[in-house]
């Protein structure tokens, strides 16, 4: 424990280096910094570093950015701290038996292209979405919905098979029932791509180039009033010291966690910046689980073995990973949800950190360590595993390298990689994986979007379906999403938690916030119930 605590505490001490070399080279161009930050802040325009490009801002399918995607399109309903709020639809009725929702939506709202906002495009949106439900199997209201009827022109009917109590909350999300201009459509739908991006939100898209950046600029006829930051660029860059010197130089002048949970900058950066007097760090409410998810289905790996699994999670450090890689800024984890989360304050086993247990248990289970080697074996297959992390997370990389060198300690070998987070999702998705980083849907999701997940081909259904109570599971996943007795769908719950918890195959790491580094003079910074989306339209310089 000592060796290994000294190890790292290396790795940290040359990452504090960096910073204090990068803070030299702060006051070497604190002067261009504060004029280009001031050019910026008289155009009322935000630069945000972005890990990757926003790709396709298509908002019915998944490869664009979300914070992007959340600028331009807008859902029927918002979540918010306080409840399900409206934002295209005034209001609703819910029918006695749970089946009808009826939409009474804003007038007056068009699309960026001028078309009409109305009850014809709510449905042709939704449409849009359902004839490509095979991609939205992971969100059960797309398992749900029946039929869409106009009623008038600003009136829509939702009827659903069955009664499904989470269907404001995923209506609500920054994809993909959100609405795009029925111009955009291609061969009369969104599946096959689109022609343009009109959503009804508060910025427009109005320029792109592909790796480079991307231009928002503000929607003058928002129904919502015109927002005071006029411009917006995503501009692409490695994250790091690449993004840390664009700060510094005035090229950028924002940074945030992006939406898979990849920092631009790491935490000794942040707290440079922050005691330079031109920052302000501003962090969100706790929003997710950062975790590490492990393929259950794969039988030729030793991840499908729970002994394995157990012994990965308590033989992880969580405290250190809290304290020395985020600075006590990321809080520890030990369920898949913190107990804030609706439903998850569940009496679950306590994993504690405990490598020799972890040794214990893997004797147990045949996985012995020879003499002379260090790496055990059971029946002549090694204990390697390979774990994937997102290349564009400083964070990720460093708490791979310690896992790494932790599970060394008790004879397992992990290799790594780093990747694109869009090559993380796909091994999510297809099961190419042993290991990988990953996080919950986040506070305003969980736990119905990323439990529902479970069961999904495009998600973690790999990482569920290799369990020995994995039909069990999801039987009561379908249950609990058609309750509407809510101490039933407390009891539901609860089972599913502690099939999941006492399986390991989610091995939950550290409580993830939102955090953005803005000039000082950035007033109005706040964060919406979600990991993916920001409220520029509520920001100003003073």
């Amino acid at each position: 424990m000592v060796r290994k605590r000294r190890a790292f505490t290396r790795i940290v001490t040359m990452v504090a280096v960096i910073a204090m070399i990068s803070g030299c080279a702060q006051n070497a161009t604190k002067e261009n910094s504060q004029a280009a930050s001031s050019v910026s802040e008289i155009n009322n325009e935000i630069i945000y570093a972005s890990a990757k490009d926003i790709n396709d801002m298509n908002p019915h399918l998944y490869t664009g950015s979300m914070p992007a995607q959340g600028m331009v399109y807008e859902s029927l309903v918002e979540n918010t701290a306080e409840g399900i709020k409206p934002l295209l639809a005034e209001s609703w009725d819910i029918s006695k038996d749970g089946k009808t929702y009826t939409f009474h939506l804003r007038k007056g709202v068009k699309f960026h292209d001028g078309e009409p906002f109305n009850a014809e495009a709510v449905k042709q949106n939704i449409e849009a979405v359902q004839a490509n439900a095979g991609k939205h199997a992971w969100i059960k209201l797309s398992t749900k919905i029946k039929e869409v009827k106009v009623v008038d022109e600003y009136t829509v009917e939702l009827v659903l098979s069955d009664a499904y109590y989470p269907t404001l909350v995923e209506l609500s999300m920054t994809r993909p029932y959100v609405f795009i201009s029925p111009k955009d459509f291609k061969n009369g739908g969104t599946k096959d791509g689109v022609n343009g991006f009109h959503g009804t939100g508060p910025y427009k898209l109005t320029g792109h180039k592909v790796e480079e950046n991307a231009t928002f600029e503000a929607n003058t006829e928002y129904w919502g009033g015109v927002p005071a930051i006029h411009k917006i660029t995503a501009k692409v860059l490695p994250a790091g010291e690449t993004t840390y010197l664009a700060l510094q130089k005035g090229e950028i002048n924002f940074v945030f966690t992006d939406d898979r949970g990849a920092d631009s900058i790491d935490v000794e950066a942040m707290d440079q910046l922050a005691t330079s007097g031109e920052y302000q760090v501003v962090r969100s409410d706790a929003m997710n689980t950062a975790m590490i998810v492990v393929n259950s289905s794969k039988q030729n790996s030793p991840v499908h073995e729970k002994a394995v699994r157990e012994a990965l999670w308590i033989g992880i450090d969580r405290e250190t990973i809290s304290k020395d890689i985020f600075n006590g800024m990321q809080t520890v984890a030990n369920t898949l949800f913190s107990s804030n989360v609706n439903y998850a304050n569940v009496d679950l086993k306590v994993r504690t950190y405990d490598p020799e247990a972890a040794k214990r248990l893997l004797d147990q289970a045949g996985w012995t360590l020879a003499e002379g080697k260090s790496v055990r074996a059971k029946n002549g297959q090694p204990l390697a595993m390979k774990l994937y992390y997102d290349s564009n997370s400083s964070s990720q990389k460093m708490q791979a390298e310690f896992i790494q060198y932790a599970m060394k300690e008790i004879g397992m070998e992990l290799d790594l990689a780093g990747e694109e987070s869009s090559s993380i999702a796909n091994r999510r998705a297809t099961g190419e994986y042993d290991l990988l980083f990953n996080q919950t849907w986040g506070l305003a999701y969980d736990p119905q979007s990323t439990i529902a997940a479970f069961t999904s081909d495009s998600a973690y259904k790999h990482t569920t379906s290799g369990i020995a109570e994995a039909d069990e599971l999801y039987r009561r996943i379908d249950q609990v999403m058609s309750s509407t007795d809510e101490e039933s769908r407390k009891a539901l719950y609860a089972d599913i938690l502690k099939i999941v918890h006492d399986e390991a195959v989610f091995i939950p790491l550290t409580n993830g916030r939102v955090t953005i580094v803005a000039p000082k003079r950035l007033q109005g910074i706040t964060f919406k119930q979600t990991q993916y989306e920001l409220p520029f339209e509520e920001m100003k310089f003073e």
